[in-house]
């Protein structure tokens, strides 16, 4: 029976020789993703009313992320119980204040091709970049994972993407995921994505990683992308050797998809997602009019460091516009020294921007960056719903690194292509 590379993974972790769409199967995780904000906090209450432990420490990983650094004392009471729940159960692939963790995972090397993880987080689905299923749960159900070390799904359906052609220039994965977010829709439960294409296999894991991580906004279970040298190349500059069947993990060339589409990269341009929705995207041209309070580059999708790098070529020997705020939260520590050691940070300074600690900050309306009333802001996050970022009234428009720091400097929402 031929297989997409979803279902591959989905039998080994079940221990089945096939996995049938539709079948629900109980998989063995390999790998179990907790954050503060909706990990120890929520889950330890229920170990100590089930009167249980953990299954397996080692295959835990834990990271601080939401609530850091604390801006007040209930954010310090969360971070102080995370830190006590590692210590107690004796986790020690325990991350704190080291970045986001959907980032932090793929920099620490903890992600292999055809791996079955989970995680507490909608974008657990980033993960899927490295040719492992990784999708998100709640916190019931990553109780039960925490326990009993297994989950129970429905196997998905796999949607095929491909792509193909060169972008022009100012134009990122970024825009590639709002564009899909208005073609394909965001209402696709119960269904895998698969990304592939000459353009995809061109791209670094950075980008590669956006994709998989906006599966979650196509409402998609999980994202993947089929390992190859670039995958392994990224595991190696981790510090981490492949796994020796590493390249085996693919779709059967006959495999059944539910659905097949081809675009053509050459023709994508900048992309803007107006409020309340990311499939809510047009061409940046459209919305040339909008006036911008606030540009912010953050997140595990938005402000790795490959993103400051765009920003700051854009930024590049110009100024934020007066009246317009330029927000940057880089995803990790390890970003934030990249970006130093290569002058990012110094351009994005010297042109006007606010730098933030790393973390999910004002992506989840949390620490600094967050909107008041009314307030218009251009974000390279991955979400624009209403109260987002803040208050109810407040707008957020989603673009690439790109697009944001072009709006900065001309304190309206522009295409990027002007300045490069």
């Amino acid at each position: 029976m031929a297989q997409t590379l979803v279902q591959k993974i989905i039998a080994r972790a079940a221990g089945q020789d096939v996995a049938r769409c539709g079948e629900i199967v109980t998989c063995n995780v390999d790998l179990a993703l907790l954050l503060d904000s909706g990990g120890p906090r929520r889950i330890w209450p229920r170990l100590k009313e089930l009167g249980a432990g953990v299954w397996d420490p080692d295959k835990i990983v834990l990271m601080t992320d939401h609530f850091v650094p604390a801006v007040d004392a209930q954010s310090a009471a969360i971070l102080k119980l995370t830190r006590e729940f590692a210590c107690h159960f004796g986790i020690e692939k325990f991350f704190d204040m080291k970045g986001i963790g959907h980032v932090v995972l793929a920099e620490q090397g903890l992600l292999q091709p055809g791996m079955f993880a989970v995680g507490g987080d909608s974008h657990s689905t980033n993960g899927g970049a490295f040719g492992c299923y990784m999708a998100g749960f709640g916190a019931i159900e990553m109780t039960g994972v925490v326990v009993t070390g297994q989950i129970w799904l429905q196997v998905p359906e796999t949607i095929r993407v491909d792509w193909f052609g060169e972008f022009a220039k100012g134009v990122v994965a970024k825009d590639m995921s709002l564009y899909l977010c208005r073609e394909l829709g965001m209402d696709n439960a119960f269904r895998a994505v698969e990304f592939g294409g000459e353009t995809v296999r061109s791209m670094g894991m950075f980008e590669r990683m956006v994709l998989t991580n906006m599966a979650a906004e196509l409402g998609a279970e999980t994202g993947l992308v089929e390992p190859d040298d670039i995958t392994l190349e990224a595991i190696r500059a981790a510090g981490v050797e492949p796994a020796a069947d590493a390249l085996e993990w693919r779709s059967d060339p006959d495999a059944v998809y539910l659905a097949r589409h081809e675009f053509d990269a050459a023709r994508l341009v900048p992309q803007v997602a107006a409020p309340h929705r990311p499939s809510n995207s047009g061409p940046a041209d459209d919305y040339c009019d909008v006036a911008v309070d606030q540009a912010y580059i953050g997140a595990c999708v938005g402000a790795k460091h490959n993103d400051l790098q765009m920003a700051a070529e854009v930024l590049q020997g110009r100024k934020v516009a007066p009246g317009t705020r330029l927000l940057v939260a880089p995803s990790s520590q390890q970003t934030m020294a990249l970006a130093a050691a290569d002058g990012t940070l110094a351009t994005l300074v010297e042109a006007g921007a606010t730098l933030l600690p790393t973390g999910c900050g004002a992506c989840a309306a949390l620490g600094a960056g967050v909107l008041a009333e009314d307030e218009v802001c251009i974000s390279s996050t991955n979400r624009n719903f209403q109260g987002r970022m803040g208050a109810n009234s407040s707008r957020v428009y989603l673009a690439s690194p790109y697009t944001v720091a072009a709006s900065a400097v001309m304190g309206r929402i522009a295409d990027p292509r002007e300045f490069l």
